[in-house]
């Protein structure tokens, strides 16, 4: 059978699960809900203070909103598959370890793609206001959707560790707060040691997606969220064998 057919069978399958439940849309309603606050709050975003036609404001609060919805997203993937014992009976189908996790994670990836789509009326917003640079915006819809990736794959690995959706959410965020503050300055400007910084900034997410934010898209960065997100697949696909083994 066609590799790709089973791949996106699986992305249906899940992505159907997603909206059968009310997770998708109490997600999408946070997350657009935040965005416009954020966005436009006279405290935070300051997008009238700034005099600019950009969504920059919107953009560089996305590390920190993902920080706390991928995770809730990602934590189910596998999780509920071991707590229901349907991971075995998945595993056993005709389909290989590696296509249900490109499918799933093809599934939770789509529906991140679609909670951003979904901003668009702050895109229109921006350009009625002004006159905005459209490709640094959809520079950073781009470096968005990677990051969200990014966070989703990490989503997988603990989901796949554990059988409770709390516990993989609480490891996922942990090891993805790890991946901002790597870059944070008010981290990075307590290590004395140039070097180490660059080291140290290097493994961050806020590092590679400040370039998309400015509108420059930098090999080096895109070639980060791909090696996070493939490295850890690969990670989830050990972790399964691992089960299917025992």
């Amino acid at each position: 059978m066609n590799p790709w057919r089973n791949i996106w069978t699986i992305t249906k399958r899940e992505l159907g699960a997603y909206f059968s439940s009310p997770i998708a849309y109490v997600f999408i309603v946070i997350f657009l809900l935040l965005s416009g606050f954020f966005t436009f709050s006279a405290y935070l975003g300051k997008f009238f203070e700034r005099r600019e036609a950009s969504l920059g404001s919107f953009f560089i609060w996305h590390p920190w909103f993902y920080l706390f919805l991928v995770p809730a997203v990602g934590m189910r993937l596998w999780a509920e598959e071991r707590r229901v014992g349907t991971i075995e009976l998945l595993l056993t189908m005709p389909i290989t370890a590696w296509q249900a996790i490109v499918g799933k994670f093809l599934a939770s990836w789509l529906f991140l793609a679609l909670a951003l789509f979904l901003t668009f009326p702050l895109w229109i917003t921006v350009n009625i206001l002004g006159h905005p640079d459209n490709g640094v915006i959809l520079s950073g819809y781009i470096g968005s959707w990677m990051m969200a990736g990014a966070y989703l794959a990490v989503s997988c690995i603990t989901s796949a560790l554990t059988r409770s959706q709390v516990v993989s959410f609480i490891i996922s965020l942990i090891a993805c707060l790890f991946l901002i503050l790597a870059g944070y300055p008010p981290v990075t400007n307590m290590i004395d040691w140039p070097w180490l910084v660059n080291l140290v900034s290097s493994f961050s997410v806020m590092t590679h997606f400040d370039g998309f934010q400015r509108g420059v898209l930098d090999v080096r960065d895109v070639i980060f969220f791909v090696s996070v997100i493939g490295f850890s697949l690969f990670t989830t696909s050990v972790i399964l064998r691992t089960h299917r083994a025992g």
